[in-house]
């Protein structure tokens, strides 16, 4: 049994992997601000002994023994993290700093969840882990993007200075059960809207590419980066099957039976034209590469957010 900290366990990713590493048999400590983190999504784990929540934000210190921490403390959709950009700028770094600072004291392992936002709007395809990226560091999104790419920058800077051991991972569109309904992000957008009966919402020509990688596939790569003792990255953790925006609002249309038109909108700034992870070293050093397919998964999230709708319309009618 390890004891094991997951910052952000309350999130969407966070949660997912809580509930992975408590069914391993490991001591799991949830700390989130709950900002976008939410209750329900780890209520189900409450009645373990071998789990414990902390309302706690990164940016602040904090004095824990554990063997291993996994730092995904950070709001992922435009949405969130453009709603206070310094905030989400301090998330990143200074939280990455105290939890290297609580690494290095404790002698524990970390993983940063680093993104492939900071490949910005790519101008190599697919991306690959030695690509510097494109970004713009003073746009909207760069609070998100340069804030990533400086946590990366602190992670190595002390593995080299203080012998700190850490894993770095870039994680790519990922989706599935325990998003949230005004995410913002593109799977829960169109899911909702073609649930809800209203236009999907298509920014550009939907000619820009994503590749979307399912929960349960993601949480695995996370896993076993954190155990691999060979690399301590990055790593490219995404699913490398592409696929057009217009693609995916026609999958979720057609399997959610839905009659929701598309409405056509201006492209936010920077947004990236193509996205699509190269996972050779993934596939080489960690034996790993997704199973579930982009339809299977968008049908299990279409169950879900079903589900979350129909209950939110049941409780206004009681």
């Amino acid at each position: 049994m390890k004891r094991i900290l997951v910052t952000g366990g309350a999130g969407f990713i966070g949660s997912h992997l809580c509930e992975r590493l408590l069914g391993e048999g490991n001591d799991v400590i949830c700390l989130d601000n709950f900002f976008t983190g939410r209750k329900v999504n780890i209520s189900h784990l409450m009645e373990s002994p071998f789990f414990e929540v902390i309302r706690h934000d990164v940016i602040e210190p904090v004095l824990l023994e554990v063997d291993q921490i996994y730092n995904l403390a950070c709001p992922a959709s435009p949405v969130h993290y453009q709603f206070n950009p310094v905030k989400t700028i301090k998330t990143n770094i200074m939280g990455a700093l105290n939890m290297l600072g609580l690494a290095k004291r404790v002698g524990a392992r970390i993983l940063q969840a680093s993104t492939s936002e900071v490949y910005g709007n790519p101008l190599v395809h697919p991306q690959t882990e030695d690509y510097w990226g494109n970004a713009n560091p003073i746009g909207p999104r760069a609070c998100y993007d340069e804030g990533k790419r400086c946590a990366e920058t602190l992670m190595f800077a002390y593995h080299r200075q203080n012998g700190v051991d850490i894993k770095v991972v870039r994680i790519f569109n990922t989706y599935g059960p325990r998003m949230l309904e005004n995410d913002g992000r593109v799977v829960s957008n169109f899911i909702v809207q073609a649930l809800k009966g209203s236009d999907i919402t298509v920014y550009g020509d939907g000619s820009q590419t994503r590749s979307f990688c399912y929960i349960d596939d993601m949480v695995d790569g996370l896993v076993r980066m954190m155990n691999n003792d060979e690399v301590s990255g990055p790593v490219n953790l995404g699913n490398p099957c592409e696929f057009t925006v217009k693609e995916l609002a026609d999958k979720v249309v057609k399997l959610t039976g839905s009659a929701s038109g598309i409405s056509y909108k201006p492209l936010p700034q920077d947004d990236p034209e193509q996205r699509q992870p190269d996972i050779t070293t993934a596939k080489k050093v960690l034996g790993w590469e997704p199973a579930i397919k982009l339809e299977e998964g968008l049908r299990r999230s279409i169950e879900y957010f079903s589900k979350r709708i129909n209950g939110a319309k049941d409780a206004c009618k009681a």
